[in-house]
């Protein structure tokens, strides 16, 4: 009886290892398109796991948003950000299969808006800026390494949400 419960506790412990969607000490690469009232952001990042289902990562994004006509020209703004991350993932608390990866988080973003009107830049004056924000979002692995994601959330240029590709290097 003791070698059954040892080796069900053995196998429980595996399939709990098993259900991590990014181990510790472990990257992925992050890629993908943006959703948001600023135009369509595009975006790519680096995850790490630090700790059995907390990750940090970073990630760069560029969007463009042509605001049309008005005051006398064409108005465009284009938008970079550099995005500090956290998230925890949920797979072990739910018992979710490994395929699956639910994480929720929180975001810090530097972003640099530069608005050109008839093709010349203009100043307002504190278009840089900061902001923080939550995230929520999933990924379904393919395979070992392969992966689609979605995520919604605020705070950065991508705010509103994203779809993107998920690669663990």
């Amino acid at each position: 009886m003791k070698k059954i419960t040892l080796l069900l506790a053995l196998f429980t412990l595996g399939f709990t290892y098993a259900q991590s969607p990014l181990e510790e000490g472990a990257l992925q690469a992050n890629a993908g398109v943006g959703f948001s009232g600023w135009g369509v952001p595009i975006y790519a990042g680096l995850e790490y796991g630090v700790a059995p289902n907390i990750s940090v990562g970073g990630e760069l994004s560029y969007q463009t948003y042509n605001h049309g006509s008005g005051f006398g020209g064409d108005y465009k703004s284009s938008i970079f950000g550099i995005t500090g991350n956290g998230n925890y993932h949920f797979n072990e608390v739910f018992e979710i299969p490994s395929q699956w990866d639910l994480y929720a988080g929180a975001n810090l973003t530097y972003y640099s808006w530069s608005t050109k009107i008839n093709g010349s830049t203009v100043d307002y004056g504190g278009a840089d800026s900061f902001g923080i924000g939550l995230q929520v979002g999933g990924r379904y692995f393919f395979d070992d390494n392969f992966a689609i994601n979605l995520q919604i959330g605020g705070g950065n240029v991508v705010s509103g949400g994203r779809i993107g590709i998920t690669y663990k290097l």
